[in-house]
């Protein structure tokens, strides 16, 4: 977990959603809440310990039995209580900070091909994650927030979910990162906008991309413009909606060509890395050995493309002559690999920039109607199909 420089213009007391302490012309004191916030307190009494045993639970969870940590952790959803971060949040209510809960997919291996193709380019190495971050910090300094991610589910969904939300003024989430019932708990007490995938919880607002409109057009141009009749197509894990949604689009512009097409991907990655995409490439080729092979291999994303081009230049086989190979995501590092990349740009940093878009607009306005927002995509027609 990282914490990124935010303006030392902000002004704790001008930012809009929080509360302060004021007193009248007869100096009594009174607050005015956002919210009523359960406390520590509430939490200890709710699940008969100690505070310092729910303090325990959230500042070092290994060091209280798990029996008691569950009953604590359960008293805390069901009152909807998060651990404030640090003194000024007691007292104001407010950070200064935005938080992004993402799963870590760092990939060593399209790390290292950026540093060689493009000589140590720093933005060659940035994948899909790191261009959201991008786009979420570009847009919070000219807000005057800092960012904290939690960049790793090391711990558990609960662990994540306590050390980034009582830190934060409001909280982006990608989807299926953090369990449903978690953020419905969250957001009783922050502004909080879900990422990608369909949307789970209808009072949030909400982002995503066209994935499937994406993957119906790329497969489309394939067996349109190049007539390629014989498909493969390489998911990931069923619980990835961005994954699922594309393998639909896919499935839509195979039936609308008649071309025969199954109800799961021809092989599924969970981490759809480009080690996940040698290993998908091999295991396509060895299982048509002595039959046709296909004529193209779609990939779920980008990293896993890359990966196949490295096992079919190994294997002898040529891009896109023998092969044709396809992406999705528009990471930089598919402009420079070889062949170029032929892919489906999603626009990574806008979706982060929108994302505190909305968190900025739900603090200013927290009765505002949800919003739901679906970000366009583009086929980058390139030398891994036959264009460009």
């Amino acid at each position: 977990m990282r914490l990124h420089n935010r303006s030392d213009q902000w002004n704790q007391w001008n930012r809009p959603g929080g509360e302060r302490t004021v007193r009248n012309q007869n100096g009594e004191s009174g607050r005015s809440d956002r919210l009523s916030a359960p406390t520590v307190y509430d939490v200890a009494e709710r699940s008969g310990v100690s505070i310092a045993t729910v303090s325990r639970v959230y500042r070092n969870p290994d060091s209280v039995r798990a029996q008691t940590r569950d009953r604590v952790l359960e008293a805390a959803r069901a009152l909807g209580y998060v651990p404030s971060g640090n003194a000024r949040g007691l007292a104001s209510r407010t950070t200064g900070v935005l938080g992004l809960c993402f799963p870590d997919y760092a990939d060593p291996d399209a790390e290292t091909d950026a540093e060689a193709e493009a000589e140590a380019d720093d933005s060659a190495v940035m994948l899909y994650s790191d261009q959201i971050i991008r786009g979420m910090e570009r847009a919070a300094r000219r807000h005057g927030y800092a960012l904290l991610i939690a960049a790793s589910l090391v711990g558990g969904p609960e662990s994540l979910v306590a050390k980034v939300a009582g830190r934060v003024d409001g909280f982006a989430v990608l989807a299926k990162t953090v369990p449903t019932e978690d953020l419905e708990v969250i957001s009783r007490r922050l502004p909080v906008v879900m990422l990608a995938g369909p949307r789970e919880i209808d009072h949030l607002d909400h982002i995503e991309v066209a994935n499937s409109d994406g993957e119906r057009e790329l497969a489309r141009h394939l067996i349109r413009d190049h007539g390629l009749r014989s498909l493969a197509f390489v998911g990931g894990d069923r619980e990835s909606p961005d994954a699922q949604a594309r393998f639909r689009g896919y499935q839509e512009a195979c039936r609308e060509a008649g071309l025969p097409v199954a109800d799961e991907p021809d092989l599924r990655a969970e981490m759809m890395t480009q080690a996940e995409g040698v290993r998908a490439t091999d295991a396509l080729l060895d299982r048509a050995a002595g039959r046709e092979r296909p004529e193209a291999i779609l990939f779920a994303n980008d990293q896993m493309a890359i990966g196949a081009l490295h096992a079919l230049e190994r294997r002898g086989l040529r891009v896109p002559d023998d092969i044709a190979v396809t992406g999705f995501d528009g990471i930089p590092l598919s402009r420079i690999v070889r062949p170029s990349l032929t892919t489906v740009r999603q626009p990574m940093r806008r979706l982060g920039e929108e994302a505190v878009e909305l968190l900025v607009r739900r603090l200013a306005d927290p009765a505002r109607d949800p919003v739901s927002l679906m970000l366009p995509v583009s086929v980058a027609r390139r030398a891994s199909c036959g264009c460009g």
